[in-house]
Parts: structure tokens; C-alpha cells; sequence
């Protein structure tokens, strides 16, 4: 009797110190900032070393706790934000494409970053080449949660059997390549190795793939080259040029006819295949050696070493200048209350350091976008053993961002079916992109 009074005693005492302990955290959870981040991290190892981080930043900043949540990839995830923010329900904070800046600005769900970024000294630990993506109306409106850019992957040993001892550095010398890569392997009078894998689609993958090829011939998408990515825009100047599309978006120059026609002679020559449609990311011909190169990212090279094939990669090759695309997601503060955007600029502070920076790269194969990560003994480290990784980073300080302005969707959209038609023979460069060009103005001229 007397143990089981004790016992009894024992489960009062615990039943009162849950009791008091509950009490204390209802009483601290005002004092806590919850935020909410809504991300479309993929592959699933990458969504894990981001859970990962999350969970060091909560850990750290007890008073601000984040919950990151996985909403389904970037055409999943549209219809969700733009009725989150319409409804009043949008997150605190959102990784997505800088290509949705525009919208964002457009539906005033954002606040700009310039004072709070320029008086922080993790602004010079940028890499410069990445603010065009952050920028539009002469403001800041996101930071680099991530950056990569295209190249192309290469099979050495493909390249070797062909009597290939140097890597192609321009336009003229990529097509001959191409050209001694193009065999019959087996003696049956059919090609059965193509020297290069070019994306068939309308989709933004063709268009991502094919933009370095048209900065590198020299063209551009902006008439006068006033930058409607670099973010001259003002909101009048914006609004004028919208209503007269012919005085901006230009899709008709000589280095797009130039780039469209280096690949419509890619595909005459023979030496060039196309992929299935709006597969071109897909890398199963690329390891069965049926190609012997690809368009890609540094964001494939772990899917390629976890297969033991040997590649390299080779940067862009040029005609007028070096050039290459910038890719990657950046890190939007939506407009919540002050408390938590304050609490959001300090999680966005977490996301540009140098530590978060370096393990993100090295955990996913992302360039990193803070400079002294680059440096540091982890990723030089990590870089040793991955050559490739060098040469996204050497061709980073000749990348450009795509347009940052409202109406690139419909921009890309046009492109991708002019860059389709192109590939398929449905007429000429200059047709191709005429027609483009024609239905872009009718769209401008109407919103």
C-alpha cells in the first residue's frame, strides 16, 4: 500500500511538471516568430538538405522558428502562390525563379531590399553577376537562394575514339566537332553515335539551353540593348513600353537568326539529334553513349558520378563573346507584418552566409552565390575532386540572367515556338522569328 502511495505521488509531481512546463511554453510563445516558406526543392535529396538547414537556423534562433513547406514544382506551385497573395495568405517567404519578380511587383506583395541589403556587408560577398537577377525599376526584390548556370557535358572516352585531343572554343570548331562525333560504331551503314543532343519544346528548358548560343552570336532580346533584365525600368517607363511592345522586346536581330541558324545546321549536318519532345533534360542517350554531348547544369552532376560514367564539360562555345545563361531560385520576402519581415531578413541573412552557402553547394551541387564560399577550404575541398565544377564557375562572370520583367512568360513562349519551328524545318530563322515577334507585339499591344 505504501509503495503504491508513492507511486501515486510520483505520477502527481510528473502530472504537475507537464502542467508547469506547458504552462511556460504557452506563456514564451508569443515571444517566438513563426514564419512559413514555401519551396519546390527537387530532387528529394536536395528537399532533405534543405530541411536540414531549416532545422540548424531554428536551432539557432530559438525567438524565430521557420516552417518550410514543399508545394509541388514551379507550375504546381503558381496557381497556389498568386491565390495566396490575392487571398492574403501568402507566406513569409517563397524559393522560386526571379522570373516571377514582375508578378510579384505587379501585385505589390513585395517590399524592396535595397536598404535593408546595402547595409549589410554580406552585399560585396555576392557574386555580381547574380543582382541582374534580383533586380527590376532600378530596386532589389529577392536574393540568390542557389545559382548555376548551362554548359555542356561531354563523354571522353567517346572523344577519344573519334581523335579528339582539344575542346572546341568556338562556334566553327564546336560543328566540326559535332561533325567527327557523328559515326557509325558498329559497321551496319547506319549512324548509331550522334555528336550533340539539342532540346526539342516550346518549354522554358529549350529556350534556357538555347539563350547562351544567342548572347554568344551577339544578339539580344532588348531593342538598343537598354536592359529589360538588367532593371532600368521605372514603373511609368515600364508601363509605356508594354503599351508599345516594338520599342522593347526584340526577337528579330542578327545574333538570334545567327544562333537559330547554328542549330538548324547542327541538325542538317547530321551531327545533331533532337530529343524527345520537351524532354531535353533527360540524359539516358547521353549514358548509353549514343551522344556524345549535353546541354545541362552543374545541378547533374551528381545524377552523373552516382552512375560511375566518366564526362567532362566544356563551356559554352563562342562566336561574338563568351556567354552563358544563369539559372538557379531566389529567395523572395513576401509583405507580411513588420515583426515577421524582420524575422524574414534575418532567415534571409542565414541563407546568404557563407556557411549556409557552402554546405547547400556542396549538399546539391549548386554554385555557390557568396564569394568567400567559394574560397572556403570546404568547397575548395569540394572542388578538387569535381573539375567540372570549375568550369560553371569560370563561365558564371560572362552569364546573363533571362528578362525580369512581367510579361517574360509570354516572351519565352514565343521564343520557344519559334526555336521549335527552327529545329523542325517549319521555315527560316528569320520566318521563324518574324512570326514570333508579330504575335508578342499583338499580345503587349492588348494588356
Amino acid at each position: 500500500m505504501l509503495k503504491f502511495r508513492h507511486y501515486l505521488t510520483g505520477c502527481l509531481l510528473c502530472f504537475c511538471l507537464l502542467i508547469l512546463l506547458d504552462f511556460q511554453v504557452a506563456a514564451a510563445a508569443p515571444n517566438v516568430t513563426r514564419l512559413t516558406l514555401w519551396q519546390g526543392v527537387n530532387p528529394p535529396p536536395n528537399r532533405a538538405v534543405l530541411e536540414r538547414l531549416v532545422d540548424q537556423f531554428n536551432r539557432e534562433h530559438p525567438a524565430i522558428q521557420v516552417e518550410s513547406l514543399y508545394v509541388g514544382q514551379s507550375d504546381q506551385q503558381l496557381p497556389k502562390i498568386l491565390a495566396a497573395i490575392v487571398g492574403n495568405a501568402a507566406p513569409d517567404l517563397l524559393w522560386y525563379s526571379p522570373l516571377l519578380t514582375g508578378q510579384l511587383v505587379e501585385l505589390d506583395a513585395l517590399r524592396p531590399l535595397d536598404d535593408w541589403l546595402n547595409n549589410s556587408p554580406l552585399r560585396q560577398q555576392l557574386d555580381p553577376a547574380l543582382f541582374e537577377s534580383m533586380t527590376l525599376e532600378n530596386h532589389l526584390w529577392s536574393i540568390p537562394f542557389g545559382t548555376n548556370n548551362v554548359g555542356i557535358f561531354y563523354r571522353p572516352s567517346l572523344f577519344r575514339a573519334a581523335g579528339i585531343t582539344q575542346l572546341p572554343q568556338t562556334w566553327t570548331e564546336f560543328r566540326q566537332v559535332a561533325q567527327r562525333l557523328t559515326r557509325d560504331t558498329n559497321g551496319d551503314g547506319r549512324i548509331d553515335q550522334h555528336g550533340l543532343l539539342l532540346p526539342l519544346g516550346k518549354g522554358e528548358w529549350t529556350v534556357f539551353m538555347w539563350l547562351p548560343f544567342l548572347w554568344s552570336g551577339g544578339g539580344d532580346l532588348e531593342r538598343g540593348g537598354w536592359g529589360v533584365g538588367s532593371g532600368e525600368w521605372g514603373k511609368e517607363t515600364l508601363r509605356s513600353r508594354v503599351g508599345e511592345p516594338k520599342t522593347n522586346v526584340q526577337l528579330v536581330s542578327s545574333g538570334a537568326i545567327a544562333a537559330l541558324q547554328f542549330w538548324r545546321d547542327l541538325i542538317e549536318d547530321g551531327s545533331a539529334v533532337l530529343s524527345a519532345p520537351e524532354r531535353g533534360y533527360e540524359l539516358d542517350s547521353f549514358l548509353a553513349g549514343k551522344v556524345a554531348m549535353q546541354l545541362s547544369g552543374p545541378w547533374t552532376l551528381g545524377q552523373l558520378e552516382a552512375t560511375g560514367v566518366e564526362f567532362g564539360v566544356l563551356p559554352i562555345p563562342r562566336q561574338v563573346i563568351q556567354a552563358t545563361a544563369i539559372g538557379g531560385e531566389n529567395l523572395f520576402l513576401l509583405k507580411t507584418t513588420p515583426a515577421r519581415e524582420r524575422a524574414a531578413q534575418v532567415f534571409a541573412e542565414y541563407v546568404l552566409s557563407e556557411g549556409f552557402q557552402t554546405q547547400w553547394a556542396i549538399d546539391t551541387g549548386y554554385l555557390p552565390t557568396n564569394l568567400r564560399s567559394r574560397q572556403s577550404e570546404a568547397y575548395q575541398a569540394y572542388k578538387a575532386k569535381r573539375p567540372a565544377v570549375e568550369v560553371f564557375l569560370s563561365q558564371a562572370a560572362s552569364g546573363r540572367s533571362r528578362p525580369i520583367f512581367p510579361g517574360y512568360n509570354r516572351l519565352s513562349e514565343q521564343l520557344g515556338r519559334a526555336i521549335e519551328a527552327t529545329l523542325l524545318g517549319r521555315g527560316t530563322p528569320l520566318e521563324a522569328l518574324t512570326t514570333a515577334q508579330k504575335r508578342l507585339d499583338s499580345m503587349f499591344s492588348q494588356s
